[in-house]
């Protein structure tokens, strides 16, 4: 699960996942997403985005689910 433009580093953020070059977690970027915001309006609010780092947080999100183990009953 490598994406060159989300950084790991326990000094940034306390290890969340963020945007390379920002402090803008992925977490953040997914959550407006889900509540329906238009990428336009998210790239305002962090003009330091661009559509392809949304792009990279979906992506990383969907590597980190298809990744984890699923445990039955």
């Amino acid at each position: 699960m490598s994406n060159e433009r989300i950084e790991i580093n326990p000094g940034i953020m306390d290890g969340k996942p963020v945007i390379r070059g920002t402090r803008v977690p992925v977490e953040l970027v997914l959550r407006k997403l889900g509540a329906g915001m238009p990428p336009e309006i998210i790239l305002a609010d962090h003009p330091r985005l661009t559509r392809d780092d949304i792009l990279a947080a979906q992506a990383f999100a969907a590597d980190y689910l298809a990744d984890e183990e699923i445990v039955y009953g």
